[in-house]
C-alpha cells in the first residue's frame, strides 16, 4: 500500500474516501469497515461488508491520524466505516484553538 501525500483512497464497503495528508513514518495498511482500502480509481471489490465492530462512521472534512505511525488523512466523503491502521481504529483531530483577540 503506497500511501503517498496527495494520494487518495475510497472504503471496499462504503462511502468514505479519504486523501493522504502526511504519509505514515513505516510501512502501514489503511483499512476502513474492517477492509483495507482501494485507490481511488479502481473498483470496489464485490461481495463485502462492513464488519460490526468497525461502523461508527467516518465524517467528511476530518483530519484523522495516527500518533504511533504519523499519518494523517482527509476524510473527502463520510460513510458508515471506521477508519483504522493495522487494525487500530484512529481518531479525529481536534480543531486547534486559535488565540483570543482583543
Amino acid at each position: 500500500m503506497d500511501l503517498k501525500p496527495g494520494s487518495r483512497w475510497k472504503s471496499a464497503v462504503c462511502d468514505v474516501e479519504v486523501v493522504v495528508v502526511r504519509p505514515p513514518k513505516t510501512p502501514a495498511t489503511l483499512e476502513c469497515g474492517g477492509y483495507q482500502m482501494v485507490p481511488h480509481g479502481e473498483p470496489k471489490p464485490e461481495g463485502k461488508e462492513i464488519a460490526a465492530d468497525f461502523a461508527e462512521g467516518s465524517q467528511a472534512g476530518k483530519r484523522y491520524a495516527d500518533e504511533e505511525t504519523g499519518m494523517e488523512v482527509l476524510c473527502t466523503k463520510a460513510g458508515a466505516g471506521t477508519l483504522t491502521i493495522g487494525g487500530r481504529p484512529i481518531g479525529a483531530k481536534e480543531a486547534k484553538k486559535l488565540p483570543a483577540s482583543d
